[in-house]
Parts: structure tokens; C-alpha cells; sequence
């Protein structure tokens, strides 16, 4: 079969068979939505279609590029989490569905009905996103250091038609004194040298938000002492960490005079968050 004549099957087995991943099949028919502006759906209930050669040659294109590894979120421009799709650029983490924990948590906590709520480096502003979208009535603010970052959580609170106040600052260092019901981050917190660190979507990520400290607690070990003097009395922290750190968080938890301190697993089962009380 000739080029001018190659269906959605054909081009999307072609793809998957190259792109390496956990999930190529995915991405290649997210690249191909991308370009031809159809649905997953109607690639499985029209397999048969034909693409036009612009079609065809544009999809190779990015094809290529998630080849060459380059996260498909990136490619995108966007990224789904929760029940919001987020603008992304290489400026900032790319939400992953892990985070989505620290969400479900957070959401179960016993909290004001207008709880005052902070994410401290909010990259995308997925996390304070996405508890607005079900908390509509919480006051939320949201932290980075990096401008562009800030833009971009910016942007996407506009996209997404929520009240969320952002702010440049590191970590507290920018902002009046208040205080919190609730204090949130997905912090860095990868060892250096972490052999993570040169594989997968990370290496198009910054590192300041992914690597903290010879042991990765350097950030975490610094909100935890901080957030004490911005929580409300019974106020809750909650920090996402890697899947062998809950031990460790727990124990910097409870030194610093935490109650209630309980680490929970993310969709893998492995260890992902811990939250505690402050009194």
C-alpha cells in the first residue's frame, strides 16, 4: 500500500512499535488526535481511515520527537489530571497521576467549609487546581519560585475559570504572614546523582524541582520546619515524597511536634504522602 494511502491502524501500529514506553500504544494515538483533531474513540470505530499526506507527514514529526524521548505531554502542550486539562511546558513538572493522591486526601481531611489553603511550588497549579474545582468555597493561594512557572499556574487558573491567587515567593519567603488550614506541596526530593535522574520524562524537567539534597529531604525537612509557623491550630501539612522516604518523613514529622502523622500509598501501593497535624 502506498504512502498517499495509509490508514489509522496502519500508521498507529507503525508508531507504537517505535515509541518506547509503557504506554507507546496511547501515546501514538494521542499524537495522532493531536494532529488529525479526531477521538481516540473513531480511531477504534474507523481503523480504516485514511490519512491526508499532511496529516501523515505531520503526525511522523511528532512521532519522531517522542522517539527521541521527549515527554508526550510536552509534545502536547497539555496534560489531563484530575478532571482538568492543564497547560505544560518545560519549565515545570508534568502532573502525574500519583499526585492525584495527594488530592484525594487532602479533600478527605475534616477542614473548615472555607478553608484557607496553600500549594507551595505549584509548577502547573495542578494540585491547588484541582481542590478548587471540588472545593469552590476554600480560600487557595499557590507558590513558585520561577516565573515562568508562575505564569503558567497563572494561565491555567484562567483556563480552568478558578479564584486561584498566585504568587512568586520560595517556598513561604514571599508571603505576608497568615495562617493555613492546610498546607500542601509536591516538593523536590530525589537524591543527586539519583540514576533516575538521566532516563524517562526527567530529563526534560527541571531539576530544581526534582532534586533536593544528598538524601532528597533537603526541601522536605524545611517545610515541615517552616509550615509550624503558618498553620492554624489543628492545621494540616501534607507532602508528596518518593516511595522509599515515608519512614523518614514520618520520623521528621513527629520530631518537629506533628500529630496524627500517617503516610499514605499512591495508585502503585507504594508509599507516596504523609500528612500531620499541628497543635
Amino acid at each position: 500500500m502506498s504512502e498517499s494511502s495509509l490508514t489509522c491502524e496502519q500508521v498507529l501500529t507503525e508508531a507504537s512499535t517505535r515509541i518506547d514506553s509503557e504506554s507507546s500504544r496511547l501515546d501514538a494515538e494521542l499524537l495522532l488526535a493531536q494532529v488529525t483533531g479526531w477521538s481516540r474513540t473513531r480511531f477504534r470505530a474507523f481503523p480504516e481511515a485514511i490519512l491526508e499526506p499532511e496529516q501523515l507527514a505531520s503526525y511522523r514529526q511528532l512521532v519522531e520527537r517522542r522517539v527521541a524521548g521527549e515527554p508526550i505531554a510536552h509534545i502536547l502542550g497539555h496534560q489531563e489530571f484530575w478532571s482538568l486539562t492543564l497547560e505544560v511546558t518545560p519549565a515545570t513538572l508534568i502532573p502525574r497521576p500519583d499526585t492525584e493522591c495527594l488530592v484525594e486526601a487532602a479533600l478527605s481531611l475534616p477542614l473548615p467549609e472555607r478553608a484557607r489553603v496553600i500549594d507551595l511550588g505549584t509548577g502547573t497549579g495542578a494540585i491547588a487546581l484541582a481542590l478548587l474545582s471540588e472545593r469552590p468555597q476554600w480560600q487557595a493561594r499557590a507558590t513558585d519560585l520561577v516565573p515562568e512557572a508562575v505564569a503558567l499556574a497563572r494561565r491555567n487558573a484562567e483556563r480552568c475559570g478558578l479564584p486561584l491567587t498566585v504568587t512568586r515567593s520560595h517556598w513561604f519567603t514571599g508571603l505576608e504572614h497568615q495562617h493555613f488550614d492546610l498546607i500542601v506541596s509536591n516538593p523536590p526530593y530525589i537524591e543527586e546523582g539519583d540514576h533516575h535522574l538521566v532516563s524517562g520524562d526527567v530529563r526534560y524537567e527541571p531539576d530544581s524541582a526534582l532534586v533536593s539534597g544528598r538524601d532528597g529531604l533537603d526541601a522536605i525537612r524545611h517545610l515541615i520546619q517552616e509550615s509550624q509557623y503558618w498553620l492554624t491550630p489543628g492545621g494540616w501539612l501534607m507532602l508528596e515524597h518518593g516511595y522509599h522516604q515515608g519512614e523518614s518523613v514520618r520520623l521528621l514529622f513527629r520530631a518537629a511536634g506533628y500529630s496524627d502523622v500517617e503516610t499514605r500509598k499512591d495508585y502503585g501501593g507504594n508509599d507516596r504522602l504523609t500528612l500531620g497535624r499541628w497543635h
